[in-house]
């Protein structure tokens, strides 16, 4: 039997094998059809006689399965908690056929299997894995919203344990096929392409021995563990995750309380509570605003960054980079990491040296050394180049400049560049702050310039602001989308403007912070309000971290922009004075000058905020919540009103991955749309009179109007 995404075949008379392999997707997907597919096969394979094994496999290179078809998930509108729990049994029962049949069942992987993948090879006898960098499992569920429904969470503590089990589903990351086999979640390893003789092999000997009977029977049983343990595994788990999530994300400790229950039942049991409590998660605003950002991110790997499907991108061999400062060498490390040799550059010989110290420190990084690799940094050190003659740049198929953050000393830089390299290098600037167009006044071919914007810290900010001019090409936009993707990093393109995307919703933030202050309220009050929304940070200790002196002129960069909607606040102009930086300085508004660096409240700060205190207001959180973030959606909406976006999506994924905008709430506009526009409207009501800052924009009053939303998740 044949279908559009599974095959049934017959390596041997004996064997059966199951090849999923969708011709419609790059990817396998778990969709409803491709369950009845599935169903169909079983049902056939029922009434075979004298089969021995049945073999699971993919024929998409790099994937086994990548989980459930999320579009089916988003499309369920307030589903019915019956209706979920009805689609759980429904994957359970089915999936479970596996664990019944009178013959051995093989998974034999390769590539990805996650998710409602990962589940379906939990219930078959037998794991094989391809011994390679892309084969990993996982259950990323809780990072949706969710947990494993399809049996996951009943099936697998009775494979490994349930700590392991515990550890891989709260957690959400994906195992290596190493760790897999330790574990014992696969029973061998093998090269790929000996991955269905070894299968078939294993099939032959549980056929003789019929070791899987036995484990049939023992992980359809309750667990051998005692109630002692349980409570402590369930004390240390739910201790670990409310100080990973803050207690903004509710299902890993639903999945604990759920694995901790299902303990002393057995399988089928285990089962039906699963599904209670997944219906209890499906279609949440916290499940719908995960999924959200999942389709972000899926929507911008795809994106050319261009409308135009003729143009193509130019491969970057090589990269030149001026500067070796923080910017410039975690630049470097994130090239030279992903196979991109560099050839870098300083004026400064000692900020040289330091800047390819930590690039090849960064790059070769090992988390389980915590600290670099020898064997890494050997295989890496060649990739890169240091020199002090800017000739050296001349042959790098892109040069791109993170020099100080002065337009003159970056214009002057650019042109010298260009005229050192030839017709067919692209030049590019990292700049936070200053208009591509007025760097491009300096060159003589535009076209192949562009704005490509790292952030601080390069190894763990995914986002790049790819800006471009009025004349860069559309060949150089795809070329720096393709580039910046090639370092595993998420880049979205924008017009030019001043602050660009990130900075420019970035900065309303902060300034109402400190115009907070000036109220009279405490940074304790301030902080709070932003972490409880769900930000990594709360605003004020983002100015020490970012640093005062760079807040200060990227601030005074804003202001002339968009004067009437930043006031310049004497708390920044005092501390500037006071050279008091921040965490470089050791001292901003907390001091960082005890051993571990971490931050202290700072008695002189209370003193000099008080000078500037104008007038005293009395605000609730909620309040102040509505006076940080109400001003970065109105200057989102600004910036939809000036088209700096090429869709409203790019917005919230570069809040969510530029600035740390809580994923939990989907972004800033779906936070905006979960909201509604009644009550953003009466939240707003009461601000308007605070100044131009909180003046309703005609892009949310068009919105409020509509009734529509700012985009669809499912468009």
């Amino acid at each position: 039997m044949s279908s559009a995404a599974l095959s049934l075949q017959f390596p041997r008379s004996d064997v059966a094998q199951i090849v999923f392999n969708d011709p419609r997707r790059g990817a396998n997907v778990l969709s409803q059809g491709v369950l009845d597919q599935l169903e169909q096969i079983l049902d056939q394979l029922a009434d075979r006689q004298g089969l021995r094994g049945l073999v699971i496999t993919s024929g998409k290179p790099g994937i086994f399965i990548a989980g459930a078809d999320l579009r089916e998930f988003a499309a369920a509108e307030s589903p019915d908690p019956q209706w979920v729990q009805q689609m759980c049994r429904r994957g359970q029962e089915l999936f479970a056929r596996l664990s019944k049949t009178p013959f051995v069942t093989v998974a034999a992987i390769a590539g990805v299997c996650v998710g409602g993948g990962a589940e379906l090879v939990c219930w078959c006898d037998r794991r094989v894995m391809a011994d390679g960098p892309k084969t990993q499992i996982g259950f990323p569920e809780v990072k949706l919203g969710l947990f494993p429904g399809w049996g996951g969470t009943a099936r697998l503590p009775r494979m490994i344990g349930l700590s392991n089990a515990v550890e891989m589903i709260c957690g959400g990351d994906s195992i290596s096929a190493q760790e897999a086999y330790k574990m014992g979640l696969a029973q061998d390893l093998v090269p790929p392409d000996r991955l269905l003789e070894a299968a078939l092999s294993l099939i032959d000997a549980e056929a003789e021995h019929q070791f899987y009977l036995q484990d049939r029977q023992k992980w359809q049983r309750p667990l051998d563990i005692t109630e002692t343990e349980l409570a402590f595994l369930a004390a240390t788990g739910n201790a670990y995750i409310q100080q990973q999530t803050k207690g903004h994300y509710p299902a890993p400790v639903a999945a604990l309380e759920t694995m901790i229950e299902a303990a002393s039942l057995d399988v089928e049991q285990a089962c039906r509570l699963e599904a209670e409590r997944f219906s209890k998660l499906f279609g949440t605003p916290i499940n719908r605003a995960l999924i959200n950002v999942f389709f972000l991110s899926d929507r911008n790997k795809k994106d050319p960054g261009v409308d135009d499907p003729q143009i193509k991108p130019r491969t970057i061999g090589s990269l030149g980079i001026f500067g070796a400062g923080i910017m410039g060498s975690g630049i470097a490390a994130a090239a030279i990491k992903r196979g991109v040799p560099v050839v870098i550059t300083d004026t400064q010989e000692e900020a040289l040296r330091q800047g390819v110290r930590k690039a090849l420190e960064e790059a070769s990084y090992d988390r389980q050394l915590r600290g670099p690799s020898t064997q890494r940094l050997l295989e890496l050190a060649p990739q890169l180049q240091a020199t002090q003659l800017n000739q050296e740049v001349a042959g790098c198929d892109l040069v791109l400049e993170a020099v100080v953050e002065d337009p003159e000393v970056k214009a002057k830089l650019l042109a010298q560049v260009e005229e050192l390299t030839g017709p067919d290098t692209f030049l590019a600037t990292n700049t936070s702050t200053i208009p591509i167009n007025r760097l491009a006044q300096a060159l003589k071919s535009p076209e192949r310039f562009c704005g490509i914007h790292f952030f601080n810290p390069v190894r763990r900010m995914p986002l790049v602001e790819v800006i471009r001019g009025d004349r860069t090409s559309d060949e150089t936009v795809a070329t720096a989308v393709a580039f910046a993707k090639r370092l595993g990093k998420s880049p979205i393109v924008l017009r030019d403007g001043p602050g660009f995307l990130v900075n420019r919703v970035l900065f309303p933030y902060m300034n109402e912070a400190l115009q907070l202050l000036q109220q009279g309220v405490s940074i304790q009050e301030i902080e709070k309000a932003a972490t409880g929304f769900g930000m990594p940070m709360g605003p004020i200790a983002l100015y020490d971290m970012v640093g005062i002196d760079t807040a200060f002129y990227a601030g005074s960069v804003m202001q002339n922009a968009f004067g009437d909607r930043y006031e310049s606040s004497p708390i920044l102009v005092d501390l500037f004075k006071r050279k008091w930086f921040g965490q470089k300085s050791g001292r901003g508004f907390f001091r960082y000058d005890n051993p571990k660096g971490k931050p202290e409240p700072d008695p002189e700060i209370e003193q000099l905020l008080q000078r500037h205190v104008t007038q005293k207001a009395e605000l609730s959180r909620e309040q102040i919540t509505h006076r940080l973030f109400l001003p970065m959606l109105l200057e989102a909406t600004r910036i939809l009103e000036d088209e700096l976006v090429r869709d409203p999506r790019d917005v919230d994924l570069g809040v969510i991955y530029g600035i740390g905008f809580p994923p939990f709430r989907g972004g800033l506009l779906f936070w905006a749309d979960t909201e509604g526009p009644q009550r953003i409207m009466s939240y707003l009501e009461p601000l308007v009179d605070l100044g131009p800052r909180f003046q309703i924009t005609p892009v949310l009053e068009r919105w409020a109007k509509s009734g529509q939303r700012f985009y669809n998740i499912l468009d």
